[in-house]
């Protein structure tokens, strides 16, 4: 019935190699509750790439193994070995989204609805032919929805929908967003737009601006211009933001943002107060482009939070409604608020060829790959 079932492996030894290469694996069968899909695209998102490349130096990656089994290995410093323990010498499965056709169904009411039917998944190991998936990790989509319109259904359109219920239940009313011009900043401004939220977009290049300028974003501000802070202190004068997203995290962009907020805030203070403003003024950090250290320069009084922003632990503070209603627009709008590009196609053979790894690897804007399994 099926093709032979092969997988994409992440694994880290005890003599400090990270190998990445294919291997052969079980067809699968499915519990009740399960489907097995067959996965046709899986996009590499940034956040594959923590699993995928971990801490090694991809600087010193080899290539070796045969074209239809490719193998790369690469050095991991010796000083990053202790955190990444639990992980020596275990095979660990990349891919945290895709989407494919239902081909096999367990025999609860709920996996036999699915059969034959075009879902995206989400859960992890995805960079495979033939994934086994609890039908709680699928999102049916609408008939004449592709995989390939499909595959970045979750990471991207979620976390962009969570930034917009985390302002709203946490009491704001705008939003700054940094690295504004990736697929999910624009995903972003999509979304604002039509639901009326004012965004602030930060962004690093020309060419940035007037992508989401030319798309109807208001607020663009760019990070290298000499009035930057002056510049992003007035859009916040105008909207009112005091909470962001940042998926850079290193250097000292999130303490510009919070100095910039505080400065919008206490622009018509007479009175001095040693403590700041009141108003709470609450940085997200949501990726790690910059692995450097975070350089606070307080500037903001003490009404302020600096925190990590994970998708699923955000979804679990949303409560079901909200996600339930979050996956339903995503299903529906999944060629329109939440399309995705990519400017690149390549099989999980060729994923694991230098060349691609060191493209696909800088992370750029504009730049976005597509794994698809079955070739």
């Amino acid at each position: 019935m099926f093709d032979k079932n092969k997988q994409l492996v992440s694994t880290i030894s005890d003599d400090n190699k990270l190998t990445l290469s294919l291997k052969d694996i079980e067809m699968p069968q499915p519990g009740a509750d399960e489907v097995v899909v067959r996965i046709e695209a899986a996009p590499l998102n940034p956040s594959d790439f923590g699993v995928m490349f971990s801490a090694a130096d991809m600087s010193t990656a080899v290539q070796s193994g045969t074209d239809d089994s490719p193998v790369i290995t690469a050095d991991v410093p010796a000083k990053f070995m202790p955190a990444l323990k639990t992980r020596v010498n275990k095979d660990t499965p990349v891919g945290n989204e895709g989407a494919g056709t239902v081909v096999a169904a367990g025999s609860s009411p709920a996996a036999q609805a699915l059969m034959g039917k075009v879902v995206a998944v989400i859960g992890g190991g995805t960079y495979r032919k033939y994934h086994c998936v609890h039908v709680k990790s699928c999102l049916e989509m609408t008939e004449s929805t592709t995989a390939m319109e499909a595959a970045s259904s979750f990471v991207n359109p979620l976390t962009s929908l969570a930034m917009v219920e985390t302002m709203r239940a946490e009491g704001h009313k705008a939003i700054i967003h940094a690295a504004a011009a990736s697929s999910l900043g624009q995903m972003l401004n999509r979304i604002c737009m039509a639901d009326g939220i004012d965004l602030i977009n930060i962004v690093r290049k020309e060419e940035q601006e007037k992508l989401l300028r030319d798309m109807g974003a208001k607020y663009v501000v760019n990070s290298n211009s000499d009035t930057f802070t002056k510049v992003l202190t007035a859009a916040i004068v105008e909207t009112g933001a005091t909470i962001s997203f940042d998926p850079v995290g290193g250097g000292k962009l999130t303490s510009d943002i919070l100095n910039c907020m505080e400065a919008a805030i206490t622009r018509d203070v007479e009175e001095y107060n040693v403590y700041g403003s009141n108003t709470f003024k609450q940085a997200y950090i949501y990726g790690a482009l910059d692995r450097g250290p975070i350089t606070i320069n307080r500037n903001f009084g003490f009404a302020w939070g600096v925190n990590g922003f994970l998708l699923f632990n955000a979804l679990g503070k949303l409560g079901n409604e909200t996600v339930t209603s979050m996956r339903k627009r995503v299903a529906e709008e999944i060629t329109t608020t939440f399309a995705s590009s990519y400017t690149h196609e390549v099989t999980l053979e060729e994923a694991l060829q230098l060349e691609s790894i060191k493209a696909y690897g800088k992370q750029a804007t504009g730049e976005k790959y597509l794994i698809k399994p079955q070739g």
